[in-house]
């Protein structure tokens, strides 16, 4: 399971004030817990400040690789933000994200194709976001065709079927697991990731559903996701579940991150 740490993203109030005081240690101390908790990506955000997001990021980057020996996810729909962000950037970052909207795929890909860059692909086309599992296997199979033509390898496109609320609709939550069956079926090669906190939106004891949705993703196949790692019980969840759907040999990932301490119950 591939494990993006969320944190560090501008639209978080401390964030906020870290990256305009550049305060070099508040980012690193966020950098290190979440590698240190498990996170594989750390994902750098500067998205509120339009006019000089593209400054931020290259700082961000060079600041959370001072101190974490592995790479960012650069998140931006900002083609000059992600050039940015590549040019200082040690190693092969993710990308988040690219998706099928005419104008946001056309300004992105002359940063991406033929790169060794890892994509996150949005299931999002210039006709909005799609409900079904059936549509967005729909939008999943042209992205994915389009950005393979573009010379990104299939193994480094990391498809999102997008996440809605399921506090506004009953069927999300189902039709966004049913997606990433279809997904992992139907093309085979590519792999999943989500944000999951969006499902939670508007109800109640938020964090418990999340975890408890993250599980259930998990059994349907999903290769990474976009979360807390501080979180202990997303985290524990997130290696059990794993250990369950039978991705984790003699359930040995989750008998030492249990002796180490890794999670709670």
């Amino acid at each position: 399971m591939i494990i993006v740490g969320e944190l560090i993203n501008a639209s978080r109030k401390a964030i906020t004030d870290s990256i305009k005081n550049r305060d070099v240690e508040a980012i690193q101390t966020v950098a290190r817990q979440e590698h240190e908790a498990g996170a594989h990506y750390i994902d750098v955000n500067a998205g509120i400040f339009l006019d000089e997001e593209e400054d931020y990021i290259r700082w961000l980057v060079q600041t959370v690789q001072a101190v974490v020996e592995g790479p960012c996810s650069i998140d931006t729909p900002n083609p000059r933000a992600i050039e940015a962000g590549l040019s200082v950037h040690k190693g092969t970052p993710m990308i988040n994200s690219i998706s099928l909207e005419s104008e946001r795929y056309n300004n992105m890909i002359p940063f991406l194709a033929g790169t060794d860059c890892r994509i996150v692909a949005l299931c999002m086309s210039d006709e909005g976001m799609p409900k079904t599992a059936e549509d967005r296997l729909r939008v999943a199979e042209k992205l994915v065709n389009r950005l393979v033509q573009d010379r990104i390898p299939l193994e480094n496109i990391f498809v999102d079927p997008l996440i809605q609320p399921v506090s506004v609709d009953k069927t999300f939550g189902i039709e966004f697991l049913k997606a990433i069956a279809l997904i992992k079926e139907k093309i085979a090669g590519v792999h999943t990731m989500c944000g999951a906190s969006n499902i939670s939106y508007g109800l109640p004891g938020r964090a418990f559903v999340n975890q408890t949705f993250m599980s259930m993703a998990i059994g349907m196949g999903l290769d990474g996701a976009i979360v807390n790692p501080l979180d202990k019980r997303m985290m524990g969840n997130i290696i059990a579940a794993e250990a369950l759907a039978g991705r984790d040999n003699f359930c040995m990932n989750y008998i030492k991150a249990h002796r180490a301490g890794k999670f709670e119950f």
